[in-house]
């Protein structure tokens, strides 16, 4: 026989034994008995085979029956407030969204009760929203205090705040089908799945016509422009937009020099009958743009006299604006990287260098290898002595990169400069530069986070710029732990989610004052910088609304701060009507005895499109004498300017904004930065240009006081993130601001007041003709003293004023003699 047959023959038997004994087997496993186990100290029971089925294959979870109870409640207080509608309002778009609401939600409570009682699961009695505990009420649920005002509001009034509840409450809805879903073994059970799915739906489209609906009641111009790239609608209020340039050559795709996404292209190209098929990559909601969409994307704005340099993803431009209002392209310099922030010292130009396709030769191709010796990532350094022709003279590699810089002190006697790095991007591998380390910081304390840069440039040897030291600036001074200020994550319950504090996205140094402001991720800082190789934390805050500190600004006097919030990360339309008016804002610090206390937020105030990205982000002051203002640029919110001299109640007084690029998808543009330099406002658009853009007069603001703020300061150097002290020189029309701010608070009689204009007439004629007179200086030296001595019992403001316009007057007089 052989092995086959004999292996065929055992399985032949074997399958007869089984035949014979199967139905004694099958009878002893049947009456087995099936256990199922109690909790810990608890008896067994025993159950039978179809309750073990049902086990096994569970249709629910106690998450799904929670979250159906939960969402019982939650859509009976919307049908609750869609209730109090009847008798408030006269709009019927409100009335016709209220009788949606209330259908929508009874239909779904409808569903969920039968749901529950199905599984003999207990049902919420109608009136179980009402005793929801603070600490249990459910996502966007409405407080008993917000009900109440609801209900006491009417017209107007109730409109929006009906809208704004309804809103957040359909968006806490949504969240709460994200937990269901994010939790393993929930919503298996078919029919629930497909009811979270029309929950979704349902409510995020109804989301979008209350926002539609609330920005609508809005009465401000910016509301519901057109879109364009070239050809955008237009708002503006106190502000001319003179001159709009468009990016130049080799700074823009020419295939889609708007940088519409690739599902907008290929809708134009279908409808020129060129069909395209390129896929559109999707976004985190908290990601950064693709790079791909930055490549062009113009940045910040340094300024030396009578030049601008606006840096660019790309490299930089520089424009001759000797001429003000019509800036004249001097030269482009190529050289890729980001994100080519810049500043100015003399002849040098320093540039931010982020990304990792950046080359040492500003070559085009970028980097391939992941670990290469010509990869840059730093600080670039130009020599632009002969600015149609700069050229690279120095570069400094860190192990973040640099996404931004600041100027803090020099050149002084010893000649050399130093500057903080701001680097917030991967560290770079060992192998790449030996000392970089993304380790905790307590596994290894010679890590690259936690730290900033300080880097030396010798001004007259620019090649042998380096790092001179790495200092933990986040540490706790009582434990030594390096990772000591804010650990990244939510405050609480409504509250924004941050990044660690491992690093600061702008530092603003006031050099003459020795501090600086770090706007630092996780928390707003106040530096020490008496010693600049060596700053030391004076305090730190944080706030939880602020998703990102990004950016920092002091006032003329250096007693206040204004810190902005980067909600989104710029990429995201972060000024809807429904976005709170507390998060991607400004938050106002005055600085007393060396500690910030927090004052007062601020928002650009117009409700802006699912399109736009808005967000705060940079600006300048403008130079007011007597008065603090603040010019500031919201990407597509465009730009405003702020009175924050009461630093508890900011007003806007003027701004200008475009429509979106496109009018169905967000496309990165808006201002990155908008500063004043020498009597007007310069904004480098993301995506179309740089525009340039006067204040005119207005009740808020007067030609005198814009005059005084326009003065040309000795080649006035400005660098982003490096202030210095305004001084205003003793003219007739600084005394005239001071004036006008004296009678706009109606604390200058008329008498007074005429008394100064004829002294000022007579002195401005003099000076003009360059001639002495006494007689004209003694009479504004007694209008001088006049206002020093009666300052005293004045309010502080109104006190500090007359201050400021008897000094001038004395500075005039001294001038005529």
């Amino acid at each position: 026989m052989t092995a086959t047959s004999r292996s065929a023959n055992r399985f032949a038997r074997r399958l007869l034994v089984t035949a014979l004994l199967g139905g004694v087997a099958a009878n002893a496993v049947a009456q087995a008995p099936i256990v199922q186990p109690g909790a810990p100290g608890q008896p067994s029971r025993q159950i039978n085979a179809e309750e073990a089925a049902d086990l096994a294959s569970i249709r629910y979870s106690e998450a799904d029956v929670r979250f159906m109870q939960d969402m019982i409640a939650h859509h009976r207080q919307a049908v609750d407030m869609a209730a109090l509608v009847e008798g408030r309002t006269n709009r019927d778009s409100l009335h016709d969204l209220a009788r949606r609401v209330a259908l929508s939600q009874e239909d779904e409570i409808a569903f969920m009760e039968g749901w529950l009682s199905d599984r003999d699961r207990s049902v919420p009695d109608d009136m179980a929203h009402h005793n929801v505990e603070e600490d249990e009420r459910m996502a966007g649920m409405a407080s008993p205090e917000e009900m109440a005002a609801l209900e006491e509001a009417e017209g107007a009034a109730f409109d929006s705040l009906f809208l704004e509840l309804m809103i957040d409450h359909h968006e806490g809805a949504l969240t709460m089908v994200e937990e269901l879903l994010d939790q393993p073994g929930s919503a298996h059970d078919p029919v629930l799945f497909e009811f979270t799915s029309e929950v979704t739906t349902d409510q995020g489209n109804e989301i979008e016509r209350m926002t539609a609906m609330l920005a609508g009641f809005s009465p401000d111009p910016r509301v519901n422009l057109a879109a364009g790239f070239l050809d955008a609608g237009q708002a503006l209020l106190n502000m001319e937009l003179l001159t709009s340039l468009p990016k130049p050559d080799g700074f823009f795709d020419p295939n889609n020099p708007g940088g519409l996404p690739m599902s907008r292209l290929n809708e134009e190209d279908e409808e020129d009958g060129q069909q395209e098929e390129e896929a559109e990559e999707e976004q985190d909601e908290d990601s950064e743009p693709r790079p791909a969409l930055l490549n062009f994307a113009n940045t910040d704005i340094a300024f030396a006299g009578n030049v601008a340099i606006a840096g660019n993803y790309h490299g930089f431009n520089l424009y001759d604006i000797s001429t003000g209002d019509a800036p004249q392209l001097m030269s482009s310099v190529v050289c890729p990287g980001g994100q080519g922030d810049v500043s100015v010292v003399g002849d040098l130009l320093i540039m931010s260098v982020e990304q990792t396709r950046g080359r040492l030769d500003c070559g085009l191709q970028g980097v391939a290898e992941p670990v290469s010796d010509e990869r840059f990532r730093g600080l670039r350094i130009f020599d632009i002595s002969d600015m149609n022709m700069p050229r690279q003279v120095g570069a400094v590699q860190t192990c973040r990169g640099s996404h931004t810089h600041t100027v803090v002190a020099g050149p002084g006697e010893d000649g050399r400069l130093i500057v903080y790095n701001s680097g917030t991007s991967v560290v770079r591998d060992e192998e790449e530069m030996a000392e970089c380390s993304d380790e905790s910081p307590y596994r290894d304390e010679d890590t690259a986070l936690f730290r900033i840069d300080v880097i030396e440039i010798p001004v007259d040897r620019p090649e042998e710029s380096r790092i001179i030291n790495r200092p933990f600036v986040f540490s706790d001074p009582e434990s030594g732990v390096l990772a000591g200020l804010w650990e990244g994550g939510d405050h609480g319950p409504d509250t924004q989610s941050s990044n660690e504090t491992n690093h600061c996205h702008d530092i603003t140094a006031f050099p003459e004052l020795q501090i600086a402001a770090g706007a630092c991720s996780g928390n707003g800082i106040l530096f020490d910088i008496s010693d600049p190789e060596n700053p030391t934390r004076l305090d730190q805050v944080i706030d939880s609304g602020f998703a990102y500190w990004h950016s920092a600004t002091f006032n003329n006097d250096g007693s206040k701060v204004i810190f902005t919030d980067e909600w989104g990360g710029g990429s995201r339309p972060r000024c809807r009507a429904s976005d709170p008016d507390t998060w991607g804002a400004d938050a106002i610090y005055d600085i007393v005895d060396n500690r910030l206390e927090f004052r007062s937020y601020y928002k650009m105030p117009a409700p802006q499109s699912e399109q736009e990205n808005c967000v705060a982000h940079n600006g300048s002051l403008v130079p007011v004498p007597g008065r603090d203002i603040f010019a500031q640029s919201w990407y597509q919110g465009g730009i405003s300017v702020v009175d924050f001299t009461d630093s508890a109640n900011p007003v806007e007084i003027a701004f200008f904004d475009r429509g979106p690029i496109d009018e169905e998808e967000l496309v990165m543009g808006g201002y990155w930065s908008a500063y004043w330099h020498e009597g007007l406002i310069y904004g480098t658009e993301i995506a179309r240009g740089l525009d340039v853009l006067a204040l005119t007069p207005s009740d808020y603001l007067t030609g005198n006081e814009i005059a005084a703020a326009s003065f040309d300061v000795d080649e006035t150097v400005f660098n982003p993130q490096q202030q210095m002290r305004y001084e205003w020189p003793d003219e007739p029309v600084v005394a005239r601001a001071y004036m006008d701010q004296l009678q706009r608070a109606n604390a200058l009689s008329a008498a007074r007041a005429a008394a100064l204009e004829e002294a000022l007439d007579r002195a401005t004629a003099r000076l003009d003709e360059g001639a002495e007179d006494p007689a004209t200086a003694t009479e504004l030296e007694s209008l001088s003293a006049g206002l020093l001595r009666d300052s005293d019992g004045q309010d502080d403001r109104v006190a500090r004023r007359m201050t400021a316009l008897g000094e001038t007057l004395s500075g005039i007089a001294i001038r005529l003699r």
